[in-house]
């Protein structure tokens, strides 16, 4: 999200998925992956482009409303049989998946694409740290902190305080979202825990948009422009995640969205203009090999 409510599910996904044959069925699966994550990238440089008309929370309350909305329709989640154990996790998960949009689509409207996606995925490849309990997982994490130093020329001084305080807490939340995703999985079937967190997330979101956008969220041209963003970073890998998912071994999912700072970087530059230097291209390339490294160290 990230903007990223996408591709962090597949981090803790390993158990109960099925390791995809080899041959046809992994490169599709590979092919599915990629594709998914240039929707989400992709998705957030639109978002980007609503701003100036909706501003940053009027986008951010759209694009989970309406992705709420879609995922109400296709799951039609049963809300009976539960209880209030399963009730506080998947409210706690709804709470996360909200925090860490807002926070990442602050960021977007204050830093440029590339680097918010790289500063947010500290937070899961932090946690995968943590949970690996390895020395390789310090060597990773040691990798992506220097990465992030040289994306921040020493200080943070080319990019704004505001919007790198944003992408971090965006990316605090992400843990958190992998954490309480993996505990609602295990208590909800399908998608019904993603779709009942979503109304969540929803119903915190809509509130602060309707206060920073009022009415300009009922334009049709914004509404039009939040259906395809939440088509592009919800709807479709969502889809392509579970299709994904059946052909390919999760840690190799994971090991692909590691892809997405590098991903929304090129996203930033194709629909925002926003260059890159070569330092930060390399720090990006750093922090993606970190993100990968420790998702393979975690997994063996």
């Amino acid at each position: 999200m990230s903007s990223t409510v996408r591709t962090s599910s597949a981090t803790t996904t390993t158990p109960g998925h099925v390791r995809g044959a080899p041959g046809r069925g992994s490169l599709a699966g590979v092919g599915l992956v990629l594709v998914g994550t240039l929707s989400v990238q992709f998705g957030s440089a639109v978002a980007a482009l609503l701003f100036p008309r909706a501003g940053a929370l009027g986008t951010v309350a759209l694009r989970i409303a309406l992705a709420a909305v879609l995922l109400l329709l296709v799951t039609r989640p049963r809300l009976r049989g539960y209880r209030r154990a399963d009730w506080a996790v998947v409210i706690g998960y709804g709470l996360a998946l909200g925090g860490m949009n807002i926070l990442f689509y602050q960021a977007l409207d204050r830093i440029p694409l590339g680097a918010a996606v790289t500063l947010e995925v500290l937070g899961p490849l932090l946690l995968s740290v943590v949970v690996s309990r390895r020395v390789a997982g310090l060597l990773w994490a040691g990798l992506a902190l220097a990465g992030v130093y040289l994306l921040s020329d020493g200080g943070f001084h080319g990019l704004a305080p505001s919007g790198v305080a944003f992408a971090l807490a965006a990316g605090a939340m992400w843990a958190a979202y992998i954490v309480l995703n993996a505990r609602a999985g295990a208590r909800f079937p399908r998608l019904d825990g993603l779709a009942i967190a979503m109304t969540v997330a929803a119903l915190v979101a809509l509130p602060l948009g309707i206060g920073a956008s009022g009415g300009k969220l009922l334009d049709p041209a914004v509404l039009g422009m939040g259906v395809v963003i939440a088509v592009m970073s919800s709807g479709v890998p969502y889809a392509l995640e579970l299709l994904a998912l059946r052909r390919l071994p999760a840690a190799t999912f994971a090991v692909l969205t590691s892809l997405a700072p590098a991903v929304g970087a090129a996203a930033g530059y194709f629909v925002l203009d926003q260059g890159l230097t070569l330092p930060q291209c390399a720090a990006i390339g750093m922090v993606v090999a970190a993100s990968a490294g420790a998702v393979r160290t975690g997994r063996s």
